[in-house]
């Protein structure tokens, strides 16, 4: 039944299946390597073979009894017989001793984990610039002591849960949140050939024998691995790569089996405030794949490999001929209706050859640095429009570079260089803009640009998803529309809009969407129905929801370690009224980052409004010690004096 036995599996961790009867077992990167030679010679060394290594040779920090000092404490990394090891003295005097226990990454920087029991990874914060050849803290700017929850030792640099599954190949996190620790396997470090192809053992068999055990193996390719890679289907290929290159939220406890569709696996990110610009320009890092889904390139069947060789992670040629393979007198066949026209060409980027102003990558895909030293370009590969600027307050490739200009002379100087452009007029960025700022005036442009068929589907859904704070029954008849969309990405975000319809119209819009093919699109739909009893809808219909419902708390309990799945989790009890429930999430939220303000304002108004008002003055305390300064937790903590 849905109510508290629903609620309650919302904490248990639950275990993904991959969809096969059986998956293969993985065979290891050197046991590919004796057929595909080539292959493996340009991934040896790579930055996936790279991406996570024993300490050894790997590593290119300054472990020579260096010392670095930051903000009161320090930090000294040694080295003996082979044992790389890392002292900390914290600003409180409190010192340790850590060894290393692996190592992240190969260029721009290298960041190396220590092993800070109960199986638990975190990543250290003073990492070693690999170009520059010095130690530098990633967050110079920010306080962050041992008892913050953004210290290195933190739930937020925790690697199992953060970062390891991109990694890693076959990564499977087992958190167990009864005990706090870790019981993480892997069946390589480093993103090896399974990571991308699958696991090998069917494969392994098939080049052997020619062909497959499809009783024990149903679903294989042919050649009997889990996912297949065509000259005719570029979206296979760019979603295998999005798993990973994307800004999104897991589903899974770890890596699924390659092949499984992205939106069976991850939710997307939408263009959103604190991630992107309104034009959809990178902010935050958000890993390249929410990007290219805003592009032109991506409508007409570009993919990853066109312009990077996969195996050794790297561009397929230098400087502006990555761009001219295509875009050039000579076009492409693979793209009829691409311009045949000479980019390359001072006529065109109106700059000296050769100089910076002269790389179409300047124009077309601006660049914002991560962790201090990492460039990393944006993937939409926009026309620049700064005279959008004034409106939308997105920055402009030209003022990038121009730093001495302003934005209107940019757009002066674009309008009479290009005087016949077809980039004018409006933008869906000055809906988005708008909409970030004051929904409810926005809500028509909105609502128009989700219902633009010419843009992007992450566009639109991300239209739908500014207008949600400002759903009642008129716009949630206006978004059912969207429920049906070709793009899951849509269906998804027209989700939570129907939360302003009437029960009834929202149950009947929603409920067809618990069988959708899209694991994201059906625990969109179940997590608005969580508060519908079964006595309610027909019983295929609570069948579905059921089901939907497992799906939402697997991911849930797969995310046990976030801190803000606590919240989600608190939210839902409220939803099924049992308060007893959500103050255990809420509690489970401030334990692991005792910084989450909302997580405490709730704590403390479940306290008053059940009576308890020793309680709250209790939690009320106890949060103000935490966060003294926060505005909303001073105003209920004088209330319930």
């Amino acid at each position: 039944m849905i109510g508290k036995r629903v609620l309650w599996a919302l904490a248990l961790v639950w275990s993904a299946g991959s969809g096969l009867a059986e998956t293969p077992a993985h065979v290891g990167s050197a046991a590919c390597a004796a057929c595909h030679v080539d292959e493996a010679a340009a991934w040896t060394g790579s930055y996936h073979d790279l991406a996570w290594t024993e300490p050894g040779e790997a590593v290119l920090g300054d472990f020579g009894d260096a010392e670095f000092a930051h903000d009161g404490t320090l930090t000294r990394f040694t080295e003996e017989g082979g044992r790389y090891r890392i002292r900390v003295t914290e600003k409180d005097g409190v010192t340790t001793d850590y060894e290393v226990h692996s190592v992240a990454g190969i260029a721009p920087l290298q960041q190396y984990l220590i092993d800070v029991g109960d199986g638990a990874l975190q990543s250290f914060d003073v990492v070693w610039d690999v170009d520059e050849r010095r130690w530098y803290h990633l967050y110079p700017d920010q306080d962050l002591p041992p008892s913050d929850a953004l210290h290195w030792t933190g739930p937020y640099k925790n690697w199992n849960a953060r970062c390891a599954e991109c990694h890693a190949t076959a990564y499977e996190k087992a958190y167990d949140p009864r005990t706090g620790a870790y019981a993480s396997t892997q069946a390589e470090i480093g993103v090896g050939c399974e990571a991308c192809h699958g696991p090998g053992e069917a494969h392994a068999a098939w080049a052997t024998t020619q062909t497959v055990d499809a009783a024990r193996f149903p679903g294989l390719t042919e050649t009997g691995l889990t996912i297949g890679f065509t000259a005719e289907d570029a979206e296979t290929e760019i979603q295998q790569c999005a798993g990973c290159h994307s800004r999104r939220e897991a589903f899974g406890d770890g890596n699924p089996v390659p092949g499984t569709p992205y939106h069976d696996a991850y939710r997307l990110s939408p263009i959103s405030p604190g991630l992107y610009h309104p034009d959809g320009t990178i902010r935050d890092e958000v890993y390249v794949y929410g990007s290219f889904l805003q592009s032109k390139m991506y409508a007409n069947g570009v993919r990853c490999s066109d312009c990077h060789d996969v195996h050794r992670a790297n561009l397929r040629a230098e400087g502006n001929a990555t761009c001219t393979q295509c875009h050039s007198p000579a076009g492409n066949p693979r793209f009829p209706t691409l311009a045949k026209a000479e980019y390359d060409t001072p006529a065109h980027h109106f700059h000296p050859e050769g100089s910076d102003g002269a790389q179409c990558k300047s124009c077309h895909m601006v660049e914002r640095v991560y962790m201090g030293v990492d460039w990393r370009r944006d993937h939409s590969f926009r026309v620049p429009r700064p005279d959008l600027a004034a409106e939308t307050g997105a920055p402009d490739a030209c003022t990038d570079c121009h730093m001495d200009q302003t934005p209107e002379w940019a757009a002066a100087e674009i309008a009479t260089r290009f005087p016949d452009s077809t980039h004018r007029g409006p933008h869906f960025s000055q809906a988005l803009a708008r909409g970030w700022d004051d929904p409810q005036a926005a809500r028509g442009a909105l609502m128009a640009v989700a219902g633009d068929a010419a843009q992007p589907g992450i566009v639109r859904a991300s239209a739908l998803t500014a207008a949600v704070p400002v759903a009642d029954p008129a716009l949630a008849a206006r978004a059912a529309r969207h429920l049906g969309d070709d793009d899951p990405l849509v269906r998804a975000a027209a989700v939570p809009i129907q939360r302003g319809a009437e029960l009834p119209d929202r149950a009947a819009r929603l409920v067809p969407l618990l069988s959708d093919p899209t694991a994201a699109v059906r625990m969109a739909a179940a997590r608005e129905l969580l508060g519908v009893s079964p006595q309610q809808l027909p019983s295929s219909a609570a069948r579905a929801l059921g089901a939907a419902l497992g799906e939402w708390q697997q991911s849930l309990g797969n995310r046990a370690d976030f801190p803000e799945t606590h919240l989600v989790i608190g939210g839902a009890a409220l939803v099924l009224r049992d308060v007893p429930s959500a103050q255990r999430a809420f509690r489970e939220a401030v334990t692991l980052d005792p910084q989450l303000a909302q997580a405490w304002v709730m704590l403390i108004r479940l306290s008053a409004a059940t009576g308890d008002t020793a309680g709250a003055r209790a939690v009320a305390a106890e949060a103000l010690a935490r966060l003294p300064d926060d505005p909303a937790i001073r105003d209920l903590a004088a209330q319930v004096q």
